[in-house]
C-alpha cells in the first residue's frame, strides 16, 4: 500500500515569520516517511489568494492536488505544519481500519464550545456535534472514499465564505476544524477515534511542555498549537526546534 503524508506550509504576508518553525515539521515528516516507505507531499503555493482563503482551508484540496499531480495513494495523513512526529513512531496508517481517523479534542474547551455554538446557530441549525465526538483536525487519516466528503466541504466554504469569515471575526471561533466536525455529523462519516498519543495537542495548556521534553516519552505526534506567541512565533519556534533536534540530530 502506498500512503501519503500531506502538509500545507504557506507563508503569510501579515505574519511574516508565522511559518518560520514549520520547516522542523516538514523535515521530521520527511525523515519519518523515508524511514518507513511513505511519501511526503508539501503544498507551498496558494490555490486562492491569502486575503480570500487562509492556509488551513488549503488542506481540503488534498485529493484534488494528488489527482492533478498523478500521485497514487491508498491512505492520506493530513498533518498540520506545527506537528512533529517521533523518529521511532509506529505506523499510524495501520490503526485506521480504513476509516476516517482522528483524535478527540483534549483542550481549549471554551473555544471548542464557542465554535460549536456559533457555527450551529448561524450555519448548521439542524446538526448537533457532541462535545465528546469533537476532534482536533491537526492530524487526520483518510482515504479515497473520503474525496467526495472533502469536495462537499470545499463547495460549502466557497458558497459561505463571507459568513464564515464574519463568524470568525465576530466570535473568535475556529476555521476549518468546526466545519469538518459538523460535516462528519451531517454526512454520517464512520470515524475511528485514536488515542491522544497520535495528536498531542494543547500541550502548553496541559503543562506537558518542559525543557526535558517529557512529552516525547508518552506519545508519537506532537502538536505545537495554542502556544502563546509574539509576532515572530518565537515560542513555537523554540519548542519545535528543540524537539526536532532532540529526536533527529542526536
Amino acid at each position: 500500500m502506498k500512503n501519503i503524508v500531506f502538509i500545507v506550509n504557506l507563508p503569510e504576508t501579515k505574519k511574516v515569520n508565522r511559518n518560520k518553525p514549520y520547516q522542523f515539521s516538514v523535515d521530521s515528516w520527511k525523515k519519518w516517511c523515508d524511514i518507513n516507505g511513505h511519501q511526503l507531499v508539501v503544498l507551498e503555493e496558494r490555490i486562492y489568494p491569502e486575503e480570500y482563503m487562509n492556509a488551513n482551508w488549503h488542506k481540503l484540496f488534498v485529493f484534488q492536488l494528488l489527482e492533478e499531480s498523478g500521485i497514487s495513494y491508498d491512505q492520506v495523513l493530513i498533518a498540520d505544519a506545527d506537528t512533529i512526529i517521533h523518529s521511532q513512531s509506529p505506523n499510524p496508517f495501520e490503526l485506521t481500519d480504513n476509516k476516517f481517523s482522528v483524535v478527540p479534542s483534549y483542550g481549549s474547551f471554551d473555544w471548542v464550545c464557542r465554535s460549536i455554538e456559533n457555527y450551529k446557530k448561524h450555519l448548521f441549525p439542524d446538526i448537533d456535534v457532541p462535545l465528546w465526538e469533537y476532534f482536533n483536525s491537526g492530524i487526520i487519516i483518510c482515504n479515497k472514499k473520503h474525496k467526495d466528503f472533502y469536495d462537499k466541504i470545499i463547495d460549502f466554504y466557497l458558497d459561505n465564505r463571507d459568513n464564515i469569515v464574519k463568524l470568525q471575526e465576530t466570535y473568535g471561533v475556529g476555521t476549518d476544524q468546526p466545519i469538518l466536525n459538523f460535516f462528519v455529523q451531517k454526512e454520517n462519516v464512520d470515524c475511528k477515534y485514536l488515542p491522544y498519543e497520535w495528536n498531542m495537542q494543547d500541550m502548553n495548556r496541559t503543562e506537558l511542555l518542559d525543557e526535558d521534553l517529557t512529552f516525547t516519552k508518552i506519545g508519537w505526534i506532537y502538536h505545537f498549537n495554542g502556544i502563546p506567541n509574539n509576532k515572530d512565533n518565537d515560542a513555537c519556534y523554540h519548542w519545535m526546534e528543540k524537539t526536532y533536534r532532540y529526536l533527529y540530530e542526536r
